[in-house]
């Protein structure tokens, strides 16, 4: 799937800027239900920890499992309200590739997606406690996929080990 807006990515849909989450989770449906596809498991690394959380939030009669392995959210202090530098490697890159979309609206999407303070960038810490779909929970323990982002999923997440 050419993510939307993803480095080296040949999507040219609009920037999702109020919520990014929402977009990349219908961007994700529309792919499966272009394939017809019902239900499915679902296996996300890094950044792909807060696609699944976002899928099970949005269609959790679709996604009848999930993997999450080393999840990623910034680390607490870590930001300073600012965005990490690794997502304005993106941003540069995109600018290249779209240089009509201003630096301002680049700067409050790359901000809706990764400095909300969420349990991971996608997810809520009041949306975690009502996800019933059951999943595993693999941690990391690195400055980009902490390990607390592991134990609060798992332990707020009542079918998550």
């Amino acid at each position: 799937m050419d993510q939307r807006n993803a480095t080296n990515g040949e999507s040219t849909g609009p920037v999702p800027v109020d919520n990014p989450w929402d977009a990349f989770a219908d961007d994700q449906l529309g792919l499966m239900d272009h394939l017809g596809v019902l239900q499915f498991t679902f296996f996300g690394n890094c950044i792909g920890g807060s696609f699944a959380l976002k899928l099970m939030e949005r269609a959790p009669d679709r996604v009848v499992a999930a993997i999450i392995s080393q999840p990623d959210r910034l680390p607490p202090g870590g930001s300073g309200g600012d965005v990490e530098p690794w997502p304005r490697g993106w941003a540069k890159e995109f600018r290249e590739r779209r240089p009509e979309v201003p630096m301002a609206t680049i700067e409050k999407y790359l901000h809706n997606l990764y400095v909300c303070g969420r349990t991971s960038f996608s997810a809520c810490r009041e949306t975690c406690p009502n996800c019933q779909t059951p999943m595993l929970v693999l941690p990391d323990d690195t400055p980009a996929h902490a390990y607390q982002t592991c134990v609060d999923i798992a332990s707020l997440a009542p079918n998550a080990e």
